[in-house]
């Protein structure tokens, strides 16, 4: 098993995967551990909606009726496991943008575990078509949540050569408080 720190240090987003998936028990394992994610006031802000097959078909066919086209989009086509991230606001004193942030924190958790259990992984957006009415009704969303986007799942490729880790200077986002 690999350490958090490692995780963190080598995770990268891949655009490009392969047909094989997890299983539905694996994601609902990955899942429990993402879940415990910093949540004030434990609200658990957020569901994921599992997306394979023909669920993929319809969201393409969501995408294109919120950029005023006809037919299906490709996009939801990329990987075999697409996994939608809603954050589900509740009332309560806890503002909305940190109930997204828990949402997102879960995200990005799972993106982490996945890679980890070796699925390759990228999160999409489409911009603002997350937000349109046919994207969100293709995924049943209530009037208390919003789309963050989709986590694409599959396997990761074979590549020739190794991959180079991306060095982040932290030090150019880490300061002192100013007096």
């Amino acid at each position: 098993m690999t350490s958090a720190y490692e995780a963190a240090r080598t995770r990268r987003s891949l655009s490009k995967v392969t047909d094989a998936a997890p299983s539905h028990d694996e994601l609902v394992r990955l899942i429990g551990a993402a879940g415990r994610v910093a949540d004030h006031s434990a609200l658990a802000p957020w569901r994921l909606i599992e997306l394979r097959g023909h669920d993929r078909d319809r969201l393409g066919r969501a995408l294109h009726k919120a950029e005023g086209k006809k037919g299906s989009s490709t996009k939801p086509q990329r990987a075999p496991l697409l996994i939608a991230v809603v954050v589900s606001y509740r009332k309560s004193k806890v503002a909305r943008w940190e109930q997204e942030t828990v949402a997102s924190g879960v995200a990005h958790m799972l993106s982490l575990l996945l890679d980890e259990a070796g699925w390759g992984v990228f999160w999409r957006t489409s911009g603002e078509h997350t937000r349109a009415k046919a994207v969100a009704k293709a995924h049943g969303l209530k009037k208390n949540e919003e789309l963050l986007g989709w986590l694409y799942v599959g396997g990761k490729p074979t590549r020739g050569r190794p991959s180079r880790i991306k060095t982040i200077d932290a030090t150019r986002h880490l300061s002192a408080m100013p007096r």
